[in-house]
Formats: C-alpha cells, structure tokens, sequence
C-alpha cells in the first residue's frame, strides 16, 4: 500500500510538472487609449484576454498599455524578463519600435505585429492589419462618385508613420483622372483637438471647400465641431475612416454630411491574439500577413457595422 501511495504521488508530480511545462504566456502591448480608436484596442484586448485564459486553461495573458513609444520599448524589456512565450504587439511608431521587437523575437518568443507594420518585416512572424491602402481607396472611390464634376477637397492625415503613407498614397493614386482637387493637407495626429485646429486653419485659409477627407472617426468630431463654428455651409460632406458606433449612427440615420464611413476595426487586436493563441496552443501554422478588408459602409448596410455598446 505504501509503494502504491508513493507511486500515485509521484505520479502527481510528474503530472504537475508536464502541466507547468505545458503552460504558456502571451504578452500584449498596446497603446494607452490615446484617443477613440486605441480605446477601442485596450478594451478588445482586455476582453480577449478573458476569453482566451478561459478557452485554454493554464494560458497566462497579460496586457500592458504604454504612453509613448519610448514607454513601450521599456514595458517590451520588462515582459520579455517574464518569459513569455508569445508577444501581440501594436507599436506606437513600428520604426521606433523595431530593435526592442527584433530583441524579443531574437529570444525566441513569437511575435506578432498588429496595425502599424514596420519596414523590417522580419522582426515578426505574423502580421494581423487593416487595409490600409484599401482605406485611401475606397474613401477616393467614393469622392469621384459624390463629385463628378470636381470640386476641392481638404485632407487631415494621421500621424508621419508608414500606414499613413500607404492610405495617402492610395487615396491619391484613387484621384488621379479626375478633377477633384487637394487644396490642403496637414496631419491631425489621429488626435480630435488637432484635428479642429487643422480645420480651423483651413477654414480661414480657404473661402471655398467642397469636401474634406479625414483618415479617423475621432479626427472627424473635430472636424465637425470646427466647420459648425464657422458656420460654413459650402463643405458637402466628411468621409472618415474606422467604424465607430457614433459614425456609423450619422451614417445610418442618413445624415448628409457623413454620408460614408470606411471600417477599420479595432477589434483586429483580438483577432490577432486569436490567431496568435491558436498557433501556440492548438499547433496550427498562422505565419504570414492576415489583411482585414477596409469595406465601405453606407446607408444601405450601416446597421451591420453598428453595435450600440460598443466602447469605440
């Protein structure tokens, strides 16, 4: 009886031991919510933190928030000491970001980017994104059908990072042929504050403004605060860019002035973590670039895109 009991405990152990080797760390670092859309990031990831630590049982998940970039690289050093087996990463600026990422990677931890990619593609093993070229796309698609004849336009970009690049550069090649003009162009810092400072400016600058493109929903209520300020009633339409409740509702409530909005969801942090836990748990290959479609939201299919609890 004796031998069996000891034999059963050190079955026990053995047990233990193979479930703590068995078990896994994924570190998600975001930025702090900054403004709406990244508020929309902290609240995904900390849901799908929840459902991921419930689905798999001995998967550790641990969210940081960083101000600033320089912030982050810190907060990166501190959970790589932790031994952490996988990183979800969305960089306040990639470039910035890249040698502490390439040193994560470098221990032999999964990484995966999320959003703003870097020039160094090697520095990760998954890239989870929204369509950033497909944003400038379809936001140009819609301007030459809204103005067929032409008319000047204003644009508030995001911040000087490469996804910006890649949505003006689209929205600009989405032009061309036609007779829309871009007046003016500054960045808003995907910030509404800056935003209603960038729209002041070009509203004193400019007597006539026929429509403005703005890359975010959050640069957008600054838009709008600004061009009810000055009263001015010669600006058809905004066309902004990223899903969020409030948006969508002008949109589909049919408001004139927000006919369009284009999806870029923050909810593709959770998808990324999914995705991540599935390649660590379930040992299914999930290396390569997953692009989540920057579809076009109008009147006809807004109430698809609306989720009325929703933070963001």
């Amino acid at each position: 009886m004796k031998r069996i009991l000891v034999s059963l405990a050190v079955i026990g152990l053995l047990a233990g031991a193979a479930e703590a080797q068995q078990a896994k760390t994924i570190a998600v670092s975001v930025p702090t919510a900054d403004h709406g859309w990244t508020g929309g990031v902290v609240y995904h990831a900390m849901q799908e933190a929840k459902a991921l630590e419930q689905r798999y049982p001995g998967l550790k998940v641990i969210v940081k928030t960083s101000p600033d970039a320089a912030a982050q690289a810190n907060a990166l050093e501190d959970l790589t000491t932790q031994g952490i087996d996988a990183l979800v990463v969305l960089p306040h600026d990639p470039n910035v970001l890249t040698d502490p990422i390439r040193k994560v990677k470098q221990k032999g931890t999964f990484v995966t980017v999320v959003d703003r990619i870097a020039d160094d593609h090697s520095i990760y093993d998954l890239y989870v994104g929204g369509d950033n070229p497909g944003l400038g796309a379809r936001a140009a698609e819609y301007m030459k059908k809204a103005m067929p004849n032409g008319g000047d336009i204003v644009v508030i970009r995001g911040l000087p990072i490469p996804i910006d690049k890649m949505r003006v550069d689209a929205f600009n090649d989405g032009l061309k042929g036609t007779k829309i003009n871009v007046i003016d162009s500054q960045f808003g810092n995907w910030s509404r504050d800056d935003a209603f400072k960038v729209m002041q400016d070009f509203l004193t600058k400019h007597p006539k403004i026929d429509a403005a493109w703005v890359q975010d929903d959050d640069m957008a209520v600054g838009v709008f605060e600004a061009i009810a300020q000055a009263k001015r009633t010669d600006i058809k339409f905004v066309v902004a860019g990223a899903g969020s409740k409030d948006m969508v509702k002008r949109v589909m409530d049919g408001d004139p002035m927000m006919p369009v909005d284009v999806l870029y969801s923050p909810t593709m942090v959770a998808v990324a973590m999914d995705v991540t836990a599935l390649g660590l748990e379930d040992k299914i290959p999930v290396r390569g670039d997953y692009i989540l479609k920057a579809s076009l939201i109008d009147k006809a299919n807004a109430k698809d895109f609306y989720f009325k609890d929703s933070p963001f």
